[in-house]
């Protein structure tokens, strides 16, 4: 037993090697995992007594248990039974089926990255592009929501620049949990994306196991107290107006609750309006040319970000003008059922639709682009139109963000915009929009056009 033996070096640093991993594993990792999620924990608590409406354990629970939680639920395990059979596979291929649908959709949320990295992220990019306006907050009722409801923000879906935007404007209240469509399931924002707290959506090659599957994860966060954020169109405007309604999130929601009994939802209204998209072109395109969607890469951003940094260094960078947010009414799913007696998620749906409308910012771009779609060709007559739309606008209570508060410098500022794009042009008092000008007029009209059109605000109740 005491009689020593030679070993080749490689042989012992190897044998070395092995017990050090073999320590770490059993000891020193554990400890670790241990003391950082302690840390992690604290450091949560005390960010939660900031929130207005804390983050959940539900949200901060390890990825794999809620894939598990999820492929093991009643109604999930049903649709698996019923997809075998449907497809004539082993009920243990379905489930694995159901696996494979549940560890796509489940985020993997980390606080750190969200309040540390996203937050900070999100205010500089969107400050940097653009004058950021937050023109009604609707404090009070915001703050009047109960704590133990669930908060759903509902947003009129523009550019992809909403996520950023509503991400560091609610950012005191809480994080977000978002529905992102399979554009961003790509390299390195899907890492991205599951660490702040977003889940991925098929709005195509679905079938009823994966929808189940979906409808699950929905309810059971919804149910957790998650604040989440919704938009109810689907997919970005490709008219500039408001869309109607895609119930699928909604219906899942709606489908998961048990008035008096389940956990009160609260959505919230958000309108976000642009004085410039930085996609409407493409968005234009899509809906002239009536394409099914887009095919997201990398590309157009890395040109996109170069082109900037040079107009940086030279100087001839200009922000794209104004972007707003307002927050509508809350509406509370209990009393919304009470008055309606239904639980039909279309009568839900434009309830929620109509209520962002009312609070659509108006800003300088799709002000004077309503004005110029109706003929205006002079600088006068501009005027005109734009200060009838305003009192128009007035006389509802429908907020204009005159910028600098002033109306010269507004209409200024919107036909600039414009002008420097090539879509209008201007000789002395004559005003001229190109023919590559009026699909973008009309583009930007419709944002605000159901609160502006004449018609529309005759046949509307005041």
């Amino acid at each position: 037993m005491t009689t020593p033996i030679t070993l080749p070096l490689w042989l012992f640093v190897l044998i070395l090697l092995f017990a050090a991993v073999t320590f770490a594993s059993h000891f020193l990792f554990p400890s670790v995992r241990w003391f950082l999620r302690r840390r992690l924990e604290n450091a949560v608590a005390k960010l939660n007594k900031r929130l207005k409406t804390p983050i959940q354990p539900f949200k901060l629970a390890r990825r794999m248990d809620t894939v598990r939680r999820l492929v093991y639920d009643p109604e999930v395990a049903a649709a698996i039974i019923e997809h075998a059979k449907s497809k004539g596979v082993r009920e243990d291929v379905a489930a694995q089926q159901a696996e494979r649908y549940a560890r796509e959709i489940v985020p993997g949320f980390s606080a750190f990255t969200y309040f540390a990295f996203a937050i900070r992220a999100a205010r500089f990019l969107s400050q940097s592009l653009y004058r950021v306006r937050l023109t009604d907050p609707n404090a009070d009722a915001l703050e009047g929501i109960p704590t133990d409801d669930t908060v759903i923000f509902v947003m009129n879906h523009r550019s992809n620049m909403d996520y950023v935007l509503v991400t560091w404007l609610v950012a005191e209240r809480s994080a977000l949990a978002y529905a992102v469509g399979e554009w961003a399931r790509v390299w390195p924002l899907r890492g991205l994306v599951r660490a702040l707290g977003g889940y991925f959506i098929r709005r195509r090659h679905n079938n009823p196991l994966y929808r189940k599957v979906l409808a699950r994860y929905v309810q059971m966060a919804t149910e957790a107290g998650v604040t989440q954020a919704v938009f109810p169109e689907g997919g970005l405007s490709r008219t500039g107006g408001l869309g109607p309604p895609k119930l699928g999130l909604i219906s899942y929601i709606l489908d998961g609750f048990t008035p008096g009994k389940s956990r009160n939802v609260t959505f919230v209204p958000v309108a976000i309006n642009y004085d410039r998209v930085m996609e409407d072109r493409n968005l234009i395109a899509a809906q002239s040319g009536g394409t099914a969607g887009f095919r997201f890469t990398l590309l157009p951003i890395y040109r996109y970000l170069r082109r900037q940094i040079w107009h940086r260094i030279t100087g001839r960078f200009h922000r794209y003008g104004y972007a707003a947010v307002s927050f509508g009414d809350p509406l509370s799913l209990n009393e919304f059922l009470s008055h309606k007696h239904t639980d039909d998620a279309e009568a839900l749906g434009e309830a929620l639709m109509a209520r962002i409308a009312s609070v659509t910012p108006i800003v300088p771009v799709p002000l004077v682009a309503h004005a110029l779609k109706d003929g205006a060709r002079t600088a006068a007559s501009l005027r005109d139109a734009v200060q009838q739309r305003v009192d128009r606008a007035s006389a509802r209570e429908t907020h204009v963000h005159l910028a600098r508060e002033d109306l010269d410098y507004t209409i200024e500022a919107g036909l600039r915009a414009l002008m420097e794009r090539g879509f209008v042009e201007r000789d002395g008092g004559a005003l001229t929009v190109t023919e590559r000008g009026l699909p973008v007029i009309d583009y930007y009209a419709a944002s605000v056009a159901h609160l502006l059109d004449v018609e529309r605000l005759e046949n509307s109740s005041p």
